[in-house]
């Protein structure tokens, strides 16, 4: 290392200024920000990182390692809301940021962060955000994945990617999933979390209500995990599989996470659910159709990328919500058996793997 790199490792390390991420609100891609957190961390280990977050994904917060705060901020998606960016920009003047990482690449993102006066604004160029930011990035057309385009702006400005990025965590306390088990009335046996919901309809896999039955016929306890949105499947879910079924979804997101840390395994579509189990090191299956698995899938791999393989459609992957073509074939050809045999062998590899351990 040349003397001009020491003394600008020395100064980043003596650095104490906050740093505020302006993420995207995602829950998938919420829980993929705390690579970003990571990759500050490793870079400025003494400067305390905080994230800017909505009522929806504040939950995730209490349980990312590295994460100082979670400022609970709700701003329409539709609209500029004048008056609660102004608001905002008064609360992050008081917490004194030297840092703000810009991540989404519209005008809006950065207003807050402008009007607070946070001294450093990163973030890639897009939406005429001239004015908005001050640490200008480029390239990111050529970066491939959306981890990427993230977490490059946590690195100094040039800096190549690493081969390797750190995967997002999530830990909840063991005791906490004891309590929330015995509060729904649940058994402490293996169960497997079925994550039907997604946004937009073609990511949703056609077959959760039969794979919920074979799993509780063969003696599985199931758990239905999901948003609101996602209540009328999970209906339909326990009315195929019958009393070994619950329906678990809610308006809380906390609800989600302890679900996801107390499963045995979770069967997700590509959805933000999908990125918590991983994250939370539980063994998850991803089924993915008209999405790329190297695009999407986490960080922190799958215990099984369960994919369309028995013929290769064209348009497969579409990234489209909505099917267009092939009437939904890359979901449809995925077999409820073959589902619910590859969570028999993954729930029978985590046991064995915590029987090794314990012995």
């Amino acid at each position: 290392m040349n003397q001009d790199s020491q003394h600008s490792r020395d100064a980043d390390r003596s650095d104490t200024r906050p740093i505020l991420i302006v993420p995207y609100m995602w829950i998938g891609d919420f829980v993929r920000n705390h690579t970003v957190v990571r990759v500050l961390k490793e870079r400025w280990p003494n400067r305390p990182v905080d994230l800017l977050t909505t009522s929806l994904c504040a939950p995730l917060v209490d349980y990312m390692p590295g994460v100082r705060d979670g400022l609970v901020w709700d701003l329409p998606r539709s609209r500029l809301a004048v008056g609660r960016q102004f608001g905002l920009a008064r609360l992050l003047r008081e917490r004194n940021y030297g840092t703000a990482l810009v991540l989404p690449r519209t005008w809006k993102a950065a207003i807050a962060p402008a009007l607070a006066g946070i001294p450093e604004r990163v973030g890639f160029v897009g939406e005429f955000r001239f004015g908005l930011l001050n640490r200008w990035r480029w390239g990111e057309k050529k970066l491939p994945r959306f981890i990427d385009k993230n977490a490059a702006l946590a690195q100094p400005d040039g800096a190549p990617l690493p081969p390797e990025w750190p995967v997002p965590q999530l830990r909840v306390p063991a005791e906490d999933i004891v309590r929330w088990r015995q509060a729904n009335g649940l058994s402490a046996g293996a169960a497997v979390a079925l994550a039907p919901g997604s946004v937009g309809v073609s990511k949703r896999w056609t077959y959760y209500p039969e794979a919920a039955r074979l799993l509780a016929e063969r003696g599985l306890e199931v758990w239905v995990v999901g948003g609101p949105g996602e209540k009328g499947l999970a209906q339909e879910i326990v009315a195929a599989g019958g009393p070994g079924v619950r329906d678990l979804t809610g308006t809380d997101l906390r609800n989600g996470v302890l679900a996801m840390a107390a499963a045995g395994v979770a069967i997700s579509n590509d959805s933000g659910l999908m990125h918590i189990a991983a994250a939370l090191g539980t063994p998850t299956m991803g089924i993915f159709g008209p999405t790329s698995p190297y695009l999407w899938a986490p960080l922190n791999g799958l215990a099984a990328t369960v994919v369309q393989n028995k013929s290769v459609l064209s348009c497969q992957p579409c990234q489209s919500t909505v099917c267009k073509m092939n009437d939904h074939r890359c979901m449809r050809d995925i077999a409820a058996d073959e589902v619910v045999g590859i969570a028999e062998r993954v729930l029978r590899e985590a046991g064995s793997r915590v029987t090794t351990r314990d012995t």
